[in-house]
């Protein structure tokens, strides 16, 4: 009987947690409204939660000078070991903030794995 109880309060703490994701995504789609946020959207790959953390993270995007700063900002670029005029690219280098790097990467590869499903000349 006492595991009874045991379960019943873990599916109430369960379903306590349902809500409280609910409502932390409601609040994720207003913040998503914002201007900034939609026109990130837009790009395949990115959803409100990667818009809103980009737009929360970055803030003023004109402080980077081309897309390339912002990737090396946040560390999706390859580590560079130039000599003798040879450049030699490396693995990604992971400075930066690995939260946005990580939403990147899992947006790149939810594109990546529906690029067989299409047929528009950009797949």
């Amino acid at each position: 009987m006492e595991a009874i109880g045991l379960f019943a309060a873990l599916r109430g703490d369960l379903l306590r947690q349902d809500e409280r994701l609910a409502e932390c995504d409601q609040r994720i789609a207003r913040l998503a409204q914002e201007e900034t946020a939609q026109r990130l959207a837009e790009i395949p790959g990115i959803g409100p939660v990667t818009a809103t953390a980009v737009v929360a993270t970055v803030g003023d995007a004109k402080l980077f000078r081309n897309g390339r700063e912002l990737a090396a900002w946040v560390g999706l670029v390859p580590r560079q070991s130039s000599s003798g005029g040879k450049t030699r690219l490396g693995r990604i280098t992971k400075h930066g903030d690995s939260y946005l790097r990580t939403l990147f990467v899992q947006g790149a590869m939810a594109v990546i794995h529906r690029v067989g499903e299409k047929s528009d000349p950009r797949s």
